[in-house]
């Protein structure tokens, strides 16, 4: 069976035993605080195990991508090393919630793989919870005695807690798991040794297959678990470990479903997987994480220093690192290699195939960018060893090791794993304290927790119940609060509430979330954590427990609602201007003003940006009345004109919001009709990465605002040109008269210095070898730096130096010339000159044959220049 069809096999099983086939969610997750990205298949389940969704289907099966690159799911330095990790994978699953239990999920998954899948028995074993004694669990004897319908009982291996008991964080649901494991080792080495004794040992033969998760508990902030009142069912199969099963290869890397790309790789490297073992790591990371990038930018998901963007970035700065180090290539390749990612995995998920230009586009700028940051690394690391060098050769206490600190820099800075810096340093005789570098990497994981680290109480329910949302109707309502909590992050407290009915809109789609009052404390936010808007205050209600009158901050959420039409408005404006390729791509909605980023293959002009403008307040003008349609079938929806964004998840019925002709999906707050929006200014337009373009924007008074600046920055040009009745013909007029006048001092400056430069050569005294000029007093540094280059012209084979120490307005200077036969002799100019600032209390540099520098203290200039003075004239006739 190909990949293909593998997937499909799955997906049709489950669909004919009563499961609801339910699309990938996006890989890259958008509004959950806790996660960054899909690391399981029942995260998109979450909220429905938690009890803050309903169940629309008591059975669920989905083929879902998935990514391990961050938290304590994180796979990324395996990947490559071995033939099994990978960052994204996909995830086959089915759900149970509140229907089946241990019994029919034993037996369904025993079902697909021997009766429909054909795999041999002999080769399968399974694991049970083995039980915890210090928190009172036992043995998980109900499943053992299920598995043995199928298996003999020397085929079920009790499970420690750690392979066993899976729990979705510190808090919330958990219960014991039973995993599958297939032994893929050939007859001979089967009966050498029984496969029972490997599994769950790292051995890349047998391996686990299926976890099968048996959620029957709730760990509470205390450790302490108590029964979960709907039991859930949530599988997880390896599609690509599956894969390896039934096409009977020895690794993932082995079957259909990376071969195509392996080969891919080949070809543009030269280099043939399977003939070296450095090479064969780098063709395994690149294979891998084209995926990931690939899926992540389709995601919405764009590199970037932040968040999620940050982890991606560093995903395809790793594949550049080993095609560079064990590939050899010098220049972008990855984005080569999406043609071959689009065919292999386009049918499956055709949104690839749809973003495959922006996709390359993204991914080649990168690319390039990262390339010169590999080659600034590469002159930082010539400098250290050159420094090493230079030290070795005058010193007898030789250096043979490059600092800790200096290779971390290189790491966290220029992207140089470790193991490059030392294969590179290897060739120089040279080792990195790696002791030292361990220690840097620790301390920056320490401060990465501490920045995160949250302390979170258990929930204190009042009352049972689901939170309604009536912010769409109202800004006022009375409520009680369902539960609520004490947490605590980088030292500061505040509580969490769940209200009964809520007007607060909750963080969600790029719109900020609402402010103002429950009884007599302020909401300072509303976010949505798990589906839920969450209240955060600093204190709670002084009735927490009665009837409360809650209400949004209304001037706030006009400019918000404004602010996120307007979003719409110019979503329209942009297509029907720059083309119908334009979709969004992230967003901002606040009270202040709004952000919105869209594709877009070039910088907009000027004047492209001015029609985009005229289109959108033409719509404000017409003021077009909202038109909302709160349950729309998605299928209706796309009837309408409504364009599904990539990376979104959407439901079966979804919210359609029109103004005239813009239909979106959208569940944020909007204006009641586009005259309310009163003017959309754009105030910039710049680029965020390849394909990607980001346009800013103001809104009623705040565009009020913006026009009142630029007024009032006329008015005051106007004034400075005593009020020219044509401002633009005398701004152009003095920019002329300046030009002419620079012109006319730069002339003079030049003959200044020309005059500046005999009057020092005539200063010169001989010194043995040397002709050395001596100037102080009072003189503009800007005459004395422009003399230098002059005498560098003059002396290139006498040994000529200068040594100006002078003070302008009260500010000590000193300056420094060598001719070049004192350079090449080992003086340097810009190494005297950083010496002897320190007598002037300043700082500078330049080159090894000229260099200045600035003060404060003037009284110290007498010291400096002596010091130049005996430095040059000891050094120069030391070395003659």
């Amino acid at each position: 069976m190909t990949s293909k069809e593998i997937r499909k096999s799955f997906l049709d099983f489950m669909s004919s035993k009563g499961h609801k086939i339910v699309p990938s969610a996006p890989m890259v997750i958008k509004d959950d605080p806790t996660l960054m990205f899909t690391n399981a298949g029942m995260n998109q389940f979450k909220n429905i195990i938690l009890g803050n969704d309903p169940v629309r289907y008591p059975r669920v099966a989905d083929s879902q991508k998935c990514l391990r690159v961050s938290g304590k799911h994180n796979d990324l330095d395996a990947v490559g090393n071995d033939t099994y990790h990978h960052t994204m994978f996909e995830m086959l699953g089915n759900w149970s919630f509140g229907d089946y239990f241990k019994q029919g999920a034993i037996d369904l998954a025993w079902e697909y793989l021997t009766e429909v899948l054909h795999i041999d028995k002999s080769r399968l074993y399974v694991t049970v919870f083995e039980g915890s004694p210090a928190e009172g669990l036992e043995r998980d004897d109900e499943a053992a005695g299920f598995w043995l319908k199928h298996v003999s009982a020397d085929r079920i291996i009790n499970g420690s807690r750690h392979d066993n008991f899976w729990e979705m964080g510190e808090t919330g649901p958990c219960g014991p798991c039973s995993e599958i494991h297939i032994d893929l080792r050939s007859d001979e080495e089967r009966q050498q040794l029984n496969g029972r004794e490997l599994i769950n040992k790292d051995n890349p033969q047998v391996i686990e297959i299926w976890n099968i998760v048996f959620m029957q508990y709730l760990r509470k902030a205390d450790g302490s678990l108590e029964p979960l009142p709907l039991k859930v069912i949530d599988t997880g199969m390896g599609f690509e470990r599956l894969c390896v099963a039934i096409q009977g290869k020895r690794s993932n890397y082995d079957t259909d479903v990376f071969q195509p790309m392996i080969h891919k790789i080949e070809e543009l490297s030269g280099c043939k997987y399977g003939e070296n073992a450095n090479s064969d790591v780098a063709i395994r990371v690149i294979a891998d994480h084209i995926r990931t990038i690939a899926f992540a930018i389709t995601d919405g998901q764009l590199p970037s220093n932040a968040k999620a963007g940050y982890v991606i970035r560093r995903i395809l700065r790793r594949a550049v690192r080993y095609g560079y180090s064990n590939l050899n290539f010098q220049q972008a390749f990855l984005y080569q290699l999406v043609p071959q990612l689009v065919e292999d995995m386009g049918e499956a998920y055709p949104e690839l195939k749809a973003q495959q230009s922006l996709i390359e586009k993204v991914i080649k700028e990168e690319e390039v960018a990262f390339f010169r940051t590999l080659a600034k690394g590469m002159d930082m690391l010539k400098d250290i060893i050159s420094s090493i060098n230079d030290h070795n050769a005058k010193h007898a206490d030789h250096i043979t090791q490059v600092s800790g600190k200096d290779a971390f820099t290189l790491y966290d800075t220029y992207g140089f794993p470790l193991d490059l810096t030392e294969l590179i340093l290897q060739s120089s005789g040279l080792t990195v304290n790696v002791d030292e570098f361990n220690e840097q990497m620790l301390m920056q994981k320490e401060r990465a927790r501490n920045a995160q680290k949250l302390d979170l109480g258990d929930w204190v329910t009042l009352r049972e119940g689901e939170t309604e949302f009536v912010g769409y109707d109202t800004l006022q309502t009375s409520t009680r609060v369902l539960r609520y909590r004490y947490v605590k992050q980088k030292n500061k407290a505040f509580y969490q509430l769940v209200l009964e009915q809520t007007p607060f809109y909750a963080e969600m789609g790029g719109q900020v979330g609402d402010t103002g009052w429950i009884g007599d404390v302020a909401v300072i936010d509303t976010k949505r954590e798990n589906n839920l808007a969450v209240h955060i205050v600093e204190n709670l209600p002084s009735d927490i427990e009665g009837e409360l009158t809650v209400r949004v901050d209304e001037e706030r959420r006009a400019r918000i609602a404004a602010n996120h039409s307007a979003t719409h408005i110019l979503h329209y404006a942009l297509r029907e201007v720059l083309g119908r390729h334009v979709e969004q791509k992230g967003s901002l909605v606040t009270a202040d003003s709004l952000r919105f980023d869209f594709s877009h293959f070039q910088k907009v002009t000027p004047e492209e940006l001015r029609e985009v403008e005229k289109v959108a307040n033409r719509m404000v003008r017409s003021d077009f009345a909202l038109d909302e349609s709160r349950h729309t079938p998605i299928a209706k929806a796309r009837e309408m004109g409504a364009m599904a964004l990539f990376g979104e998840k959407y439901g079966d019925d979804v919210r359609v919001i029109c103004f005239g002709p813009s239909v979106e999906l959208c569940g944020g707050t909007h204006v009641a009709s586009t005259g309310k929006i009163g003017h959309i200014r754009i105030i910039m337009e710049t680029s965020v990465a390849a394909g990607v373009r980001r346009i800013e924007a103001v809104t009623a008074q705040r565009a009020d605002e913006a026009y009142y600046r630029m007024q009032d920055l006329l008015a005051d040009m106007s004034a400075l040109f005593n009020n020219a009745p044509d401002l633009m013909m005398a701004v152009r007029k003095y920019i002329e008269e300046n030009g002419a006048l620079r012109k006319q001092v730069e002339t003079y400056m030049n003959e200044k210095a020309q005059q500046m430069c005999e009057q020092l050569i005539a200063r010169a005294e001989q010194v043995g070898e040397l002709k050395l000029s001596v100037f102080d007093g009072e003189v503009n540094p800007d005459l004395i730096r422009q003399t230098l280059p002059i005498l560098h012209g003059r002396f290139t084979d006498v040994k000529f130096a200068l040594v100006a120490a002078t003070t302008f307005n009260g500010k000590p200077s000193i300056s420094v010339f060598l001719s070049k036969p004192l350079t090449d002799m080992g003086l340097n100019a810009s190494a005297l000159v950083k010496s002897a600032a320190k007598h002037i209390q300043g700082g500078g540099g330049g080159q090894p044959w000229m260099a200045t520098a600035g003060g404060r203290l003037a009284e110290g200039l007498d010291e400096a220049k002596s010091e130049l003075i005996k430095t040059i004239t000891g050094k120069t006739n030391e070395l003659v």
